[in-house]
């Protein structure tokens, strides 16, 4: 079930995303980040246009899904940036595919004709969920990100809605 987040939840959605920085796999932060600094984040979602949604398996949150303004034009309104974390306890369970077909399913009610999701292209997890979801690969931006100074990849995927 999705829920949209509100800032007493923001606690667990920081230790979610935090709990994804040792891989070097998912996202270009090395260091944890505070709930304080995610504050502004937090506030750019709105239920109409740019959700946050937090998923819910039983009675606890297992994941969130982000829905964020690409490049911030208003040419670009109708495009946006997925985001998807699940807790460690839950993946590999199908909740990642799940949720992006409901994030999908959800874009043209939001506004949303594009969504892209930028991947290090060294995650083939999340490659895979996102190509089984019918996202292709838009741009290949080789050595873009440098994480224990190793150069990475990012590969953005991008599907229409």
């Amino acid at each position: 079930m999705l829920k949209e987040a509100t800032l007493e939840v923001l606690p667990k959605i920081v230790a979610i995303y935090n709990s994804t920085i040792p891989s070097r796999m998912v996202t270009a932060d090395s260091e944890p980040v505070t709930v304080e600094s995610r504050l502004t984040w937090f506030h750019e979602h709105n239920r109409k246009t740019r959700p946050l949604y937090v998923i819910i398996s039983g009675n606890e949150i297992c994941g969130w899904i982000s829905f964020q303004s690409f490049y911030g034009r208003p040419a670009y309104q109708a495009t946006a940036e997925i985001s998807i974390y699940i807790d460690g306890q839950f993946r590999g369970k199908g909740i990642g595919r799940w949720a992006l077909e409901k994030a999908t399913q959800l874009s043209p009610g939001l506004g949303i004709k594009t969504l892209l999701g930028f991947i290090f292209a060294h995650n083939t997890p999340s490659i895979k969920l996102f190509s089984k979801s019918s996202f292709e690969e838009w741009a290949h931006l080789p050595r873009v990100a440098e994480l224990d100074g190793i150069e990475r990849d990012l590969a953005i995927l991008g599907k229409r809605v």
